[in-house]
């Protein structure tokens, strides 16, 4: 690994820098204070009285001096060596650290007019925070310069680095709180250094800030000896350099030493890469920063420490209104960082204390690359018509989907690789997936040891493989809010490891959708594949269609999920939803040989519908209402219908059999739950108003009775699916184990068509049989029955 070194300047700061830099981070503070507490006299003109407090204190003290600190000396290198940068603050629960820094600025008023940079504005700010019908206590997506929610720990390094790759000349420093650090996904996340390209892409510089404490108890990196933690840190691939103390004057000088040092080695390591071609892996610097839990803060409140403890986590002060005493320290508090040296008398922040801020879009909250819609380019996506597979005839060709998908994201990657903005991610599952095609155009991004056994790593490339999910997901997050393209590619069981993240994604799409400002980025989009029906190989722990379930929970105009049952189908939401703004895609498609059902033309067709009925596989015909209604979503189901459709045709001639497809699961829900639902006149004309439906499903069936349970013929719907029942068995065996087999599905046709059963209790009789001889025969031969094996379409 390659190690950098610079000498540390002996003098950083001039006095007049330093008194500067001062200013800057006493007004910070000052403003952070406020927004906490205070709902009117902002500028402190007359005493604090119990009416100036807020009736409800929300917000975290503790982390914001801290961040102040970082944001303060981020804003003097920026300005003095001319930076692109951007900022993720992981303990973005200091809300009022970041919101204060945008508001001296001036970005915050130039994207909110009416929080003006005065006196007024000033009162707006602090009313505003924490506040009914204001803004959040967390960095949010109101916040500008913001790519990153707070509220929810561990992904701020992944974030960061996903903002990174391929920007080659932005700086993103990244705030790690040390609560933060105890989480897995940001754990994971430190390994992201093995896949930064010091060529094409930017650099990242985390900050570790150790305050001590997280809620109520220590934390575990902020306890460890200095020397143990530098091992820990080199162990990373990270170079420390360690900034500690409580006196502000002596931390300033460390702080600008550490951070100039710091970007000194950035540059000389991008500048051996990319000048000198020297392709050993750089060990990139990382700043811990060491300050006091609530930093200038109240030491005491009634007879307990509070700075440097877990007590200044949230709000020191907590009875202001009610307590004399309180409201006094408040006061002194706010009255101890000097507004009157940082403000004029029309709450302007003086000269001084704007005098290390850059200009411009340079500046940490007017950043484009914190608004990545304004960067973004439509992605150059080729024909479909080159990747089509043939359809002659349906249910007689098979293809396997995603290896055929995989061609056109190769065609995608060769076509951005100038301009270097679409990326494929995924747990060591590319290949596995099908998807290999795509290193044709772009090897496996890879920055650690290479031994001749490897195959397609390329320490430029632009397919992206760890096995962290949480680590994909956060990579394709910053990727995308910085104004880039890609799709995360992943067995269907384990996405579930990233739901709580793209709970997090999800609200940020709904929230920024109703900012005019933020505008609008490409989707996440998640390709599911290895799923549950032929998983047979890995067995049940490999087995989990809920992803589904969890996504169709969240807000309807965020959420998307797409079934295609085949190649082309899959060919044609592929391109929907890679051209898509501000949603998240799922789409569910296999990798293992699937029928050929649809032409291009009638695979666009069909999901533009997003549902709609197969007339060649049904027996209606022009005669009227159907007996009953086969549907299936899914291409497994998909199969499976059209084998019982099949059987009914020939066992059971004369019924009306009508075959409808969901491509769109949306398109179930009423038209104003959801902007893909259907309304009831065209949901009875699907599915009728009274015939019995029988749905064969790709996941747990009570998700469709949700999505339908308000539709007039509700009652007469019975969904097949998923049951929770999985092993190492053969593919069909799979269905059958779950009740989704052909025969049990015809089986479900006699037991629910009026007057059937008694008519065709010997084709039921049958159907019981078939499935008890597949139970035998596969314990004798290993592989399914010859009539399911070798099964084709046949009209």
């Amino acid at each position: 690994m390659r190690d950098v070194t610079t000498p540390e300047p002996a003098t950083v700061l001039t006095d007049q820098e330093l008194r500067a830099l001062d200013a800057h981070w006493r007004a910070a503070n000052y403003l952070a204070v406020g927004q906490i507490y205070l709902m009117a006299n902002p500028l402190l003109t007359e005493p604090l009285r119990p009416e100036h407090i807020k009736p409800r204190l929300l917000g975290h003290w503790g982390t914001s001096p801290g961040l102040n600190l970082v944001h303060t000396h981020l804003n003097r290198v920026i300005r003095a060596r001319g930076l692109d940068a951007l900022c993720v603050w992981g303990p973005g629960h200091g809300g009022p650290a970041v919101l204060a820094n945008s508001w001296l600025e001036g970005s915050y008023s130039e994207t909110y007019p009416d929080v003006s940079r005065d006196a007024p504005g000033m009162e707006r700010l602090f009313r505003q925070f924490s506040f009914p019908g204001g803004v959040p206590s967390h960095v949010a997506p109101e916040t500008p310069g913001s790519i990153h929610e707070g509220g929810e720990l561990g992904y701020s390094l992944s974030h960061a680095y996903g903002a990174a790759f391929d920007n080659p000349d932005l700086l993103v420093a990244c705030v790690i709180g040390d609560g933060e650090a105890e989480t897995g996904p940001l754990a994971a996340s430190w390994h992201s250094n093995k896949f930064l390209d010091p060529v094409h892409d930017g650099a990242v510089l985390p900050i570790l800030h150790l305050n001590g404490y997280k809620i109520a108890n220590p934390t575990v990196l902020a306890r460890l000896p200095e020397p143990e933690l530098d091992e820990l840190l080199r162990g990373y691939g990270h170079a420390p350099l360690h900034v500690t103390g409580d006196d502000p004057l002596a931390v300033h000088q460390a702080m600008a030493a550490a951070m100039d040092t710091a970007l000194d080695r950035i540059a000389r390591l991008q500048q051996s890469a990319r000048e000198e071609g020297i392709t050993e892996r750089p060990r990139w610097p990382v700043i811990v920063l060491r300050t006091p839990k609530g930093w200038t803060g109240p030491a005491e409140v009634d007879g307990l420490p509070v700075e440097g403890t877990w007590r200044a986590h949230q709000v020191p002060l907590a009875g202001v209104r009610e307590n004399p005493e309180h409201l006094r320290q408040l006061e002194a508090w706010l009255r101890s960082y000097r507004p009157e040296e940082l403000f004029d008398e029309h709450g302007r922040p003086l000269p001084e204390v704007l005098e290390c801020i850059p200009e411009g879009t340079r500046r940490l909250g007017a950043t484009p690359h914190a608004n990545g819609g304004l960067l973004l380019r439509d992605l150059p996506l080729p024909p479909l018509e080159r990747f089509a597979v043939p359809v002659d005839k349906p249910g007689t060709s098979l293809h396997e989907p995603t290896r055929v998908l995989g061609e056109l994201l190769e065609n995608v990657m060769e076509a951005t690789s100038e301009r270097r903005d679409f990326r494929l991610v995924g747990p060591d599952e590319t290949a596995s997936n099908r998807l290999q095609a795509v290193y044709q155009a772009s090897g496996k991004a890879w920055q650690a040891g290479l031994l001749p056994v490897d195959e397609h790593l390329d320490r430029h490339g632009r397919v992206m493989e760890i096995l962290s999910e949480h680590t994909c997901q956060g990579w394709l997050e910053g990727y995308l809010l910085t104004g880039r393209h890609g799709l995360f590619s992943c067995y269907e069981a384990f996405i579930h490891i990233v739901d709580s993240m793209v709970n997090q994604h999800i609200k940020w799409l709904r929230v920024s959708r109703r900012l005019p400002w933020r505008r609008p980025l490409a989707s996440l989009n998640y390709l599911l594949t290895s799923h549950v029906w032929r998983q047979d190989h890995n067995g049940f722990s490999h087995q989990d269609p809920g992803f589904i379930d969890h996504i169709l929970n969240k807000s309807p105009e965020a959420v998307r999920v797409y079934l295609p049952p085949d190649t082309n189908t899959l060919l044609a939401v592929a391109d929907h939803v890679l051209r898509s703004r501000d949603y998240v895609n799922v789409v569910v498609a296999g990798k293992q040989p699937c029928f050929d059902w649809l032409n291009l033309e009638q695979a666009r067709a069909h999901c533009a519908r997003g549902a709609g009925i197969w007339e060649w596989a049904g027996t209606e015909g022009g005669t009227g209402e159907p007996d009953i209604v086969l549907a299936c979503a899914g291409d497994v189901p998909t199969q499976e219908v059209l084998a019982a459709a099949q059987l009914v045709r020939h066992r059971l001639p004369g019924l009306a059999v009508r075959v409808v497809n969901v491509v769109d699961l949306a398109r179930l829900l009423p038209a104003e739950e959801h902007p893909h639902g259907m309304t009831d006149a065209e949901y009875d004309a699907l599915f009728t108003r009274d015939k019995p439906v029988v749905f064969a499903y790709h996941g747990y069936p009570w998700l469709i009775h949700r999505l339908a349970y308000r539709r007039t013929g509700h009652a007469h719907l019975h969904v097949r699916g998923y049951k929770e029942i999985g092993t190492t068995t053969t593919p069909f065996d799979m269905v059958v184990r779950n009740d989704l087999d052909r025969y049990r599905l015809v089986m479900d046709v006699i037991d629910r068509v009026p007057g059937l059963a008694v008519r065709a209790a010997a084709v039921r009789q049958t159907m019981e049989d078939t499935r008890n001889r597949h139970h035998t025969w596969i314990r004798e031969h290993g592989t399914d029955l010859p009539e399911v094996a070798d099964w084709t379409w046949a009209g």
